[in-house]
C-alpha cells in the first residue's frame, strides 16, 4: 500500500507534475458512468494494485453489481476496508470472493452466478505473475505460463458463457519485442486472446510500471524504511511510471471504449516521463527528510543506518543492472503495428487484427499439457518452447537474478 507522504507526492517523485488521463476520463465521463450504473462486473485479482485501483473506478459510479475475485484474502479486506472508508456504499451488490481463477471452485462460482445474477456484463483479468524475478526457475516459470496464459484462456472462455458483453485483460510494455520470459508469456497470452475474441470481445492495456505496486521496488522502499533497513536501487534503468490510479483509469478506458482487440497504452513523453530508479529513491528520502548517503557496497550500507538516521542521512546502495531479463529500454508498440493516436489525448491505441496461428498455440499447449504430465522440465525447455512461438523472442540471459540482490 502507499503511505500518505507517497500518495501525496507521489507524481513529484516519478518526475510528473501532472496526472496522465485527467482530459480523456472528463471527456468520457457520462459515457463511462451510464454503462457502469447499468451493468454487472467481475474484477478477476482485484486485490492487486491494479486490480483495487480499477474496483476504486468503478464503485466510485454505483456499479449495479461489482464482484472481486483474489486469491489474497487479506488484500481484499483492506480493498473492501478502503472503499467502505472512502466511498462509503453503492445502490449496487459489491462482494468479494477468496477463490483461485484457475479452479475448479471458480467454474462453479461462475456457473451459480450466471444463474443468480444473469452473469456479468464485463469482465477485467488483472491477475498475472508478473515479476521478471520469477524466471531464475521452472517451477515458478511454469506457474507463470498456468496464470498469464492458460488462465487467462480458460476464464475468457467462462466470461463468454456468463453472457459477458467485453472482456479485458491487462498486459505489459514488456510484451512489445520481449527479451525476458515475463514479457514473452504476455505476448503469447495477447495471441490466445486474439483467437478468443473471434468469440466474445476483447480488449488490453500496455503500461509502465506502476509507482509503489506491491512488490515493486518502490513499494519496497516503504518496507525497509519501516524495518530501518538501507535502500537498494539501479542507478542505470530508466522507466516510465504511472500512478495507481491513473493505471486503473487506462484500464477503464480501454474495457469500455475499446474495440474489439485494441491495446491501450499512456503516451510518454522520453524526455519527461524517464526516470530512474535511483532518482526516485533520492526523491523519496528527500520528501521524507533525510539526505541519501552513497554507500560502495551493500555492507556498509547494512551496517550504517542509525548512525545516518541520527544525522537526517539514510544509506543507499547504488548498482549497475546485470539480472537476466532487464530490458534496457521500455517500449509499447513493435515495427508493423497500426496505431490510433488521435482519439484521446493522452492514450495510444494499437489496432490488432486476428492475427494468429492456430497450430502454433495447439502446439505450445500440447507441448505444455506434456511437460506437465512428465511431472519435470528444465528451464531451457521453457526458453526454447517460448521462442518458437515468438521469433521477436530476445532472451537476455546472464546468469544472475533480482534474488541475489539487496
Amino acid at each position: 500500500m502507499i503511505n500518505t507522504a507517497e500518495k501525496d507526492n507521489i507524481l513529484s517523485l516519478i518526475g510528473r507534475s501532472q496526472p496522465l488521463f485527467g482530459d480523456d476520463i472528463r471527456n468520457n465521463e457520462d459515457y463511462l458512468s451510464k454503462i457502469i450504473k447499468e451493468s454487472r462486473f467481475l474484477v478477476i485479482g482485484g486485490a492487486g494494485t491494479i486490480g483495487s485501483a480499477i474496483c476504486r473506478e468503478l464503485f466510485i459510479r454505483d456499479p449495479k453489481v461489482l464482484h472481486v475475485v483474489d486469491i489474497s484474502e487479506n488484500n481484499m479486506v483492506e480493498l473492501v476496508r478502503d472503499i467502505r472508508s472512502s466511498s462509503g456504499y453503492g445502490s449496487g451488490e459489491f462482494a468479494t470472493f477468496a477463490i483461485d481463477c484457475g479452479s475448479d471452485i471458480f467454474e462453479s462460482f461462475m456457473q451459480e452466478q450466471k444463474r443468480r445474477i444473469g452473469g456479468y456484463d464485463y469482465v477485467f483479468n488483472t491477475s498475472a505473475l508478473k515479476h521478471v524475478r520469477s524466471e531464475k526457475d521452472p517451477f515458478t516459470l511454469m506457474r507463470m505460463i498456468q496464470t498469464n496464459i492458460f488462465n487467462t484462456d480458460s476464464t475468457m472462455i467462462l466470461a463468454k458463457k456468463s453472457g459477458a458483453k467485453k472482456y479485458f485483460c491487462v498486459s505489459t510494455d514488456k510484451a512489445a519485442n520481449p527479451v525476458n520470459m515475463m514479457g514473452a508469456s504476455k505476448r503469447i497470452m495477447e495471441l490466445f486472446l486474439n483467437r478468443r475474441s473471434l468469440e466474445l470481445p476483447v480488449s488490453t492495456a500496455r503500461f509502465a510500471n506502476v509507482a509503489f505496486s506491491d512488490g515493486s521496488l518502490l513499494y519496497g522502499f516503504n518496507r525497509r524504511m519501516e524495518k530501518g533497513q538501507p535502500l537498494a536501487a539501479p542507478e542505470d534503468v530508466r522507466r516510465y511510471f504511472v500512478t495507481p490510479k491513473e493505471a486503473g483509469e487506462l484500464c477503464l478506458l480501454s474495457c469500455l471504449t475499446g474495440e474489439n482487440r485494441d491495446i491501450y497504452f499512456p503516451k510518454l513523453d522520453e524526455k519527461l516521463n524517464l526516470i530512474t530508479f535511483s532518482e526516485i529513491a533520492e526523491k523519496y528520502l528527500r520528501n521524507l527528510g533525510y539526505e541519501p548517503y552513497r554507500c560502495s557496497t551493500e555492507q556498509e550500507a547494512r551496517e550504517c543506518v542509525a548512525e545516518l538516521k541520527a544525522e537526517h542521512r539514510y544509506p543507499v546502495y547504488f548498482f549497475t543492472s546485470d539480472t537476466t531479463g532487464e530490458k534496457d529500454y521500455e517500449e509499447f508498440f513493435m515495427a508493423g503495428e497500426i496505431l490510433d493516436m488521435d482519439r484521446f489525448s493522452s492514450v495510444g491505441i494499437i489496432k490488432k487484427e486476428a492475427d494468429y496461428d492456430n497450430d502454433k498455440l495447439e502446439y505450445f499447449t500440447k507441448q505444455i499439457n506434456m511437460l506437465c504430465r512428465r511431472g519435470c522440465w528444465s528451464r531451457d525447455e521453457l526458453v526454447s518452447l517460448f521462442r518458437e512461438m515468438l521469433p521477436e523472442f530476445s532472451h537476455k540471459e546472464t546468469g544472475k537474478f533480482l534474488d541475489n540482490r539487496m
